[in-house]
């Protein structure tokens, strides 16, 4: 069981000269400390009997205090027994006791729910998705106090032994952290617990994801039957790599009052960064292809009476990516090409083709949405002609579309 003793802390004096008043308490042999609120000078105070001594004009006061604190703290020790650690002790003294009895999974899903009403169901499904996997690891709900290094390296091997690469690991523990430590901010554990100083959560280096401007131009003139389904995927791919490597979601949620003045005007889900973005002829001819005059939206994606960013509208976008993707997988392989094609191939491969043409990373950077270099290169960013964005975007698909090799 945990002792309690009133000390006074003699390690750091205060600016005028006084000292704190602490609660030591010792638990298998570790020890904790608990301020009482009151500071005195050090001739004050009686280290035998632990009082303040009668020379003090508020002694009487302040001791009635530090007694009623101290069988405050005594009676909670005996309430937690076995159960004792110092962050609930704390948060019974502060009055959040409540908090105290939070597993990981009750906290995770105050997290998850909060998400889920915000309508920021992408980050919903990331915290569910982690917290449900580490839960299945356990075999059951813990406490934050339960979770240590030697628990997460476990959990890692037990990942690595089901052949999860590397990223897919290091997004589990990135959330798991994000989960603990809004757990730590909520005051439902004590941040001297933090598991995670010795985790290394790093990620590898992607694959290349980008296909060459000849298989652009090869991939176009592939022979197609109109409304097949492979035809479809080639027309969301190429909208896609039209609009600068515009993500599927994004595509599928945009609506005629985002075209100004023939440029397109929206706001990326994933980061909520605004973009700008000139629309040329072969974007527009596929909008026109695709769109459905009875459609709130440009593309056949989402239905009219569709809540936006509700977990109904990820299923149906995830499922028309799944299905895009299937189709083309089967262009990648019609054209032999090395990489496999996906919905985000389009992003890398406008990338990889400026770089190619020769235009700076910066240039590019700023073209696709990303931050480059230094805080103080960013600033430099901001000051890009939009101009120079759209003639390397419209060479970037004069190049692709050209009959020249």
């Amino acid at each position: 069981m945990a002792n309690v003793k009133t000390t006074l802390d003699i390690r750091r004096p205060k600016a005028d000269g006084t000292y704190n008043i602490i609660y030591r308490i010792t638990h298998y042999k570790k020890v904790y400390t608990i301020n009482s609120g009151v500071a005195i000078l050090e001739h004050y105070w009686d280290c035998e009997h632990s009082v303040i001594t009668k020379q003090h004009p508020n002694a009487k006061i302040l001791n009635l205090k530090l007694l009623k604190n101290y069988y405050k703290i005594e009676k909670v020790i005996l309430t937690l027994d076995d159960d004792f650690t110092i962050e609930k002790l704390r948060n019974i003294i502060k009055g959040n006791a409540s908090n105290t009895s939070k597993s990981f999974k009750s906290f995770a899903q105050e997290l998850i729910d909060q998400m889920l009403a915000t309508n920021k169901t992408g980050n919903a499904i990331v915290y569910r998705t982690a917290m449900n996997r580490f839960l299945d690891f356990c075999d059951k709900d813990i406490m934050f106090t339960d979770i240590d290094y030697k628990l997460l390296d476990k959990f890692r091997h037990h990942l690595q032994l089901r052949g999860l690469k590397q990223n897919s690991i290091s997004n589990y523990f990135r959330t798991i952290r994000a989960i603990y430590n809004k757990a730590i901010k909520h005051k439902i554990v004590d941040r001297s617990h933090y598991p995670f100083y010795d985790i290394s959560i790093k990620s590898q280096r992607t694959a290349n994801r980008s296909i060459s401007r000849r298989d652009i131009k090869n991939l176009i003139n592939l022979p197609f039957e109109p409304k097949t389904q492979s035809y479809k995927a080639l027309n969301y791919f190429m909208l896609s790599f039209y609009l600068r490597g515009m993500s599927f979601t994004d595509m599928a949620y945009l609506r005629r009052s985002n075209i100004i003045k023939n440029r397109l005007h929206y706001t990326r889900r994933k980061t909520h960064k605004q973009y700008d973005v000139k629309l040329f002829s072969q974007a527009k001819s596929i909008i026109n292809h695709l769109h459905q005059a009875d459609q709130n939206y440009l593309l056949p994606v989402l239905p009219n009476d569709i809540i936006e960013d509700s977990l109904d509208a990820k299923r149906i976008i995830k499922q028309w990516i799944k299905t895009t993707n299937k189709y083309l997988n089967r262009l990648s392989l019609e054209l032999h090409s090395e990489v496999t094609l996906t919905t985000y191939s389009s992003r890398y491969s406008f990338a990889n083709i400026a770089k190619q043409l020769g235009y700076s990373n910066e240039l590019i950077a700023e073209a696709l949405g990303h931050s480059y270099g230094n805080r103080t290169t960013s600033i430099y960013l901001d000051a890009f002609d939009t101009n120079k964005i759209d003639a390397m975007h419209q060479h970037i698909i004069k190049v692709c579309i050209s009959k020249k090799s």
